[in-house]
């Protein structure tokens, strides 16, 4: 089907295991259901009344002949009772359309609620994996072509009753043409169900082309700077016009299989209303039945192949929507790798944190730790330093319990990590990442993203804590300012400023940051290096260092190399040492320091 794989965390639900699930969103709904229902009932009876309705008034007609007062007279009646059946099943049908519309709509916001929901709570690990443009598609999309299951199903019911209906009144007319109708009843049943197979798959694999569709427009949009730099413009378009093409051959597929079954039904219904008619037409001409009673077979004979090949027809339409929730409820039930062995509110912490034989890795076959021991005492700066791929921000996302380490034990105040709440815990750990992420709104609102229910004064007073509040000036409106998308419209230090802002107004105890000063000319640094002072008093930090400014700040100094601390100490320790430190120093730092000569260190 096009390589179009199904994701890792996908599940095949059978279609019963999925209509229980759906059938618990609807429960709080009990009773405007069973008003649905009631609503569904009568009018599949005034349906079904209005042939039987006609059926009289032409045996009476012919049993009184063809007298113009006689006629007038008795069709007077007929003509109320059939406009009376007419209005009453339209305000019925009016009901039912709006109580399954506020139905509906509800349980679509509950689903997609809960799909939202558990995004959120998916580990990081989980976005390394899966394309976030899937992701989104099964949260907006699938979640809104789930309602076509209900739409369907309540179709459903209402033909199946409407069937029953026509089928009790063909019995009471004729047994024997009742059973010849029915025969062709099951023949069509089992071509429909033989659709259902093919249709399960083919909407399967739309729903994930789809997703395949949005998540490279998202990409394409997210690098469009990236493309335009590179003069790429061409290439992002043809590969668009690659999974287009293949979102259109699937779409086209599918289109066929739902248009392919209502002729072949249609075939099949019609060869069974020829025999109908014809052995009908016989029993006319023995005088077994009237000539009302044979209108009124003929026309429930019409009633009943169209709700028949509708229910059949319906059930491949139906995998349309099945497929849809099945993507919904894999997400929902997707699998955490972070698992965590109690849930015990964190207390009041000072920040002493201890890894004890700590093995990790993002993929089994290549560790990132093995046997990983250190202790970082309350309140103590550690600088993280070494070549790429060390485990420098491996470090960083365990301490936040961002992804789950495969052995050993990482103590917080002496507390297993994995036993905390982890809301409560990550409440008191703060992270500036090296390319903090801003949303859109103001400044003011940003900062306060670390504490909603935080008052302007406080906010105002967090940022001019960062580098006595110089940096605000520079910005159009202050803390008023408006921030586009992603933190367009700031340069890079003023993003790192707004989060370093965010993480003081968040007061955490424990802070890692990624080197919040990697990207930015000096005189931003230095700016960053005054919040960062205020950030980094009195808590526990974690620093992954690229700047000598931050190296020579930390209390200690950890190099690390594939995943082991090789060497530990102060800046002038270690640089008096001439080992691992002192190669970094000499390749990496040193042109940072104030007395760097250039001339000298190239003699």
């Amino acid at each position: 089907m096009d390589g179009i794989a199904a994701e890792g965390y996908d599940r095949n639900y059978t279609d019963g295991q999925l209509l229980r699930r759906i059938g618990r969103y609807f429960r709080p709904h009990g009773p405007t259901m069973l008003g649905v229902g009631a609503a569904i009932v009568a009018g599949a009876g005034l349906d079904a009344a209005l042939p039987i309705l006609v059926s009289v008034g032409v045996d009476r007609v012919l049993a009184d002949g063809f007298d113009r007062a006689s006629l007038i007279e008795r069709s007077g009646w007929l003509l109320a009772a059939v406009l009376a059946s007419g209005v009453l099943s339209y305000g019925l049908n009016f009901v039912r359309q709006w109580w399954t519309a506020r139905v509906v709509g509800d349980v679509v916001l509950t689903l997609r609620e809960d799909a939202a929901d558990a995004v959120l709570a998916r580990d990081l690990s989980f976005y390394d994996e899966f394309s976030t443009g899937r992701i989104v598609s099964r949260v907006t999309s699938d979640t809104q072509d789930f309602a076509t299951v209900v739409t369907l199903t309540l179709n459903l019911i209402a033909q199946v009753l409407q069937v029953a209906i026509v089928v009790g009144v063909l019995v009471a007319i004729d047994l024997r043409l009742a059973l010849i109708a029915m025969t062709i009843a099951p023949v069509i049943v089992a071509v429909a169900l033989g659709f259902r197979r093919i249709a399960r798959l083919v909407t399967q694999q739309a729903r994930r082309v789809l997703a395949e569709v949005n998540a490279n427009v998202q990409e394409s949009v997210t690098g469009i700077s990236v493309a335009k730099a590179f003069r790429q413009e061409a290439a992002t378009y043809r590969r668009f016009q690659e999974v287009n093409a293949r979102s259109y051959r699937l779409n086209l597929r599918q289109g066929l299989v739902f248009s392919a079954i209502f002729p072949v039904l249609g075939t099949i219904a019609g060869v069974g209303t020829f025999l109908v008619l014809y052995f009908g037409g016989r029993s006319v001409g023995a005088g077994e039945v009237t000539p009302g009673q044979w209108y009124l077979f003929v026309q429930a004979v019409a009633l009943f192949w169209f709700p028949l090949t509708s229910i059949a027809s319906f059930w491949s339409q139906f995998q349309l929507g099945l497929s849809a929730s099945e993507r919904v409820f894999a997400l929902v039930d997707a699998e955490p790798r972070v698992a965590q062995t109690d849930a015990r509110p964190a207390p009041a912490l000072e920040g002493r944190i201890e890894f004890r034989g700590v093995d990790f890795a993002y993929v089994p076959t290549e560790p990132v730790l093995r046997g990983f021991d250190l202790t970082i005492a309350a309140g103590e700066t550690v600088a993280l330093v070494g070549d790429t791929g060390a485990g420098k921000s491996s470090l960083g996302k365990l301490i936040a319990r961002f992804y789950e380490f495969q052995g050993g034990t990482i103590l917080v105040d002496g507390h297993d990590l994995r036993t905390f709440d982890l809301p409560s815990y990550r409440r008191q750990v703060g992270i500036v990442p090296q390319t903090p992420l801003l949303f859109r709104g103001t400044v003011r609102d940003n900062v306060r993203y670390a504490r909603p229910d935080a008052g302007d004064a406080v906010v105002e007073a967090a940022a001019r804590s960062v580098a006595g509040g110089d940096w605000l000036d520079a910005l159009p409106r202050g803390l008023d300012t408006e921030v586009t998308e992603g933190g367009r419209g700031l340069s890079m230090g003023q993003r790192q400023l707004v989060a370093l802002a965010r993480v003081l107004l968040q007061d955490p105890r424990v802070l890692i940051l990624d080197e919040a000063t990697a990207s930015v000319d000096p005189f931003t640094e230095a700016l960053i290096q005054e919040g960062l002072d205020v950030a980094l008093a009195g808590r526990t930090a974690v620093v992954i260092a690229h700047r000598l400014s931050t190296v020579r700040r930390a209390d200690r100094i950890l190099v690390l190399r594939r995943g082991e601390v090789i060497e530990q100490g102060t800046h002038d320790a270690l640089v008096a040492r001439g080992g691992a430190y002192a190669d970094l120093y000499d390749t990496y730092f040193r042109h940072q320091a104030p007395d760097y000569d250039p001339t000298a260190a190239g003699a």
